[in-house]
């Protein structure tokens, strides 16, 4: 295995008196009351960070036969380049007839690798393998300043080795690696580098693994722990990432870094609970402000309805009190000319009496009722109400959209895009190439790479113009099943209309129900008009 002299840092010619059994244990309470539990990483992302780690196996090749010399552990930074610790591969660089023999945690076969940099100032390597391997990079995190939290050491340890029986053979064999959880206990640098104390432990053929945070990410590379005595506490000391990030620029390669605040996808959906509520309160709040302003409106409006009916009755009570008056004049100008012998002007008086009359009669019948006031108001509001909705219609949704990143609302645990050209059109074409499915209303596709162990649902709502990505991390096995599944049919191209959606829709049901329940990463982002 590989020298883990480091392991044990021993004080040269220093003793530590040992304390009584009492004291030692009362310290043991008081730090365990100090001390804050681990909190339970996210299992799901310390299992998708797995998949890129391997064990390091320095052999010597004896004709066909190769003899495990030492071993470690690194992970990948590339789909081709390791991390592990310089004092790992130690051996191989002072011996040439030792190899480097890379055993994946999932699957695929061991490879050998070579040499690209060591760094012996603050214990890095960075190793390439001779064939091609598609390994799952880490992603490192970017936030160098956080000294505290829960973290997860991923290894091969000889003593598990040990404990299990493992024979040669097997250590040449797929395994994934141990976990252990602890507390990153602060920053420590030591006299040479930068580096993390943290009580996750780690023990032989540990050195190399990736010390990781909640989501999966590297906070540093394990390298050696402290010598116990007794009911000492146990501590362990990882390459921070102030020391890995310029070791790996320096050597050419970009690793997938980032810096957002971790956060599990529970806390997430509690989060979108509670903003659904908030919109729902809101939602209610406006309705019953409708409410009320159309109550304010239907009093207004019978107000108004009220004074023009008890107007136009007046006017009508006016008209028939004039008429009324003229026709009694009318009437009594007919009868003087009766008496005085003028036959016509009396024709006349009385024919415009009989109808001054008349008329006052339709004006006083012809009055509004006030039984009107209940058919009127319903007029009027129906009337604006149809004036507003042969208002501007508001433009569709579709078209060229920019889909920006709503990080508040987002689990991101590698890379991900800030900003997405996204052009939609109805029939559920995204960028004049890729057709989505619907399905209960859903517009999705599903991705299944033949490379990359990952699957993505990409799914867009065109009513509030929200489009998410929710990628799935999942190990050999589960990516096969996918990629059979997948493999059951084509995928229409553009054009096909509502009926091919359909169909695609119902056909990616499959490859979903084979997926976990949670993702690993879900990205949410708001899309608008493109400027």
């Amino acid at each position: 295995m590989a020298d883990f002299q480091r392991i044990a840092v021993r004080r040269q010619g220093a003793h530590t008196p040992a304390m009584p059994r009492f004291v030692r244990l009362f310290a043991m309470a008081l730090l365990a009351l100090l001390v804050p539990t681990a909190l339970q990483a996210d299992p799901a992302d310390i299992d998708a960070a797995a998949r890129g780690v391997v064990r390091i196996v320095i052999v010597e090749i004896d004709g066909d036969e190769l003899i495990p010399v030492t071993h470690g552990t690194g992970f990948a930074v590339s789909a081709e380049r390791i991390v592990t610790n310089a004092h790992v591969v130690r051996e191989a660089i002072e011996d040439d007839d030792l190899a480097i023999g890379i055993v994946p945690a999932d699957g695929e076969g061991a490879v050998y690798a070579r040499i690209v940099a060591v760094s012996t100032r603050n214990d890095l390597a960075l190793i390439a393998t001779t064939s091609p391997m598609r390994l799952a990079p880490l992603t490192i995190a970017g936030d160098a300043s956080a000294d505290t939290g829960p973290v997860t050491s991923l290894g091969y340890p000889m003593n598990v080795d040990r404990a299990q029986g493992l024979s040669t053979g097997d250590i040449f064999r797929a395994q994934p690696p141990v976990k252990s959880s602890g507390n990153l206990s602060g920053r420590r640098p030591t006299r040479e580098f930068d580096s993390l104390l943290h009580t996750a432990p780690i023990a032989r053929g540990s050195s190399g693994g990736p010390l990781l945070d909640e989501c999966g990410r590297v906070l540093g590379v394990n390298s050696f722990g402290a010598e116990t005595q007794g009911g000492d506490a146990e501590f362990y000391f990882a390459v921070s990432t102030r020391e890995l990030l310029p070791f790996l620029r320096a050597n050419n390669v970009t690793p997938q870094i980032n810096t957002a605040p971790c956060r599990s996808l529970a806390d997430l959906e509690e989060a979108e609970r509670e903003r659904a509520e908030r919109a729902q309160l809101a939602a209610q709040s406006e309705s019953a402000a409708q409410e009320r302003a159309l109550a304010r409106r239907r009093d207004e409006a019978r107000r108004d309805i009220e004074f023009s009916i008890l107007a136009d009755r007046e006017d009508g009570m006016a008209l028939a009190l004039v008429l009324l008056i003229a026709g009694v004049a009318a009437a009594g100008l007919a009868v003087h000319a009766s008496h005085t012998g003028l036959k016509h002007n009396a024709e006349v008086g009385f024919g415009l009496a009989g109808l001054a009359l008349i008329g006052a009669a339709f004006a006083w019948i012809d009055r509004p009722d006030f039984s009107e006031v209940s058919e009127r108001l319903e007029d009027t509001l129906r009337e604006e109400m149809e004036a507003q909705d042969s208002g501007p219609i508001a433009a569709a949704p579709q078209g060229s959209l920019v889909c920006v990143l709503d990080a508040e609302r987002s689990r991101v645990t590698g890379a991900a895009a800030e900003d997405i050209p996204f052009d939609w059109s109805e029939d559920g074409c995204v960028n004049g190439r890729t057709q989505y499915g619907v399905s209960e209303g859903v517009w999705a596709r599903v991705f299944v790479p033949g490379e990359e162990a990952v699957v993505s649902v990409n799914s867009f709502d065109p009513k509030v113009r929200e489009y998410r990505m929710e990628r799935y991390l999942l190990d050999r096995e589960a990516m096969a099943r996918a990629r059979t599944a997948r493999g059951e049919f084509q995928t229409p191209a553009c054009g096909g209309g509502h009926e091919a959606a359909r169909d695609l829709g119902a056909r990616q049901a499959a490859i979903l129900s084979l997926l976990p329940e949670r993702p690993n990463e879900r990205l949410v982002y708001t899309c608008s008009e493109a400027r």
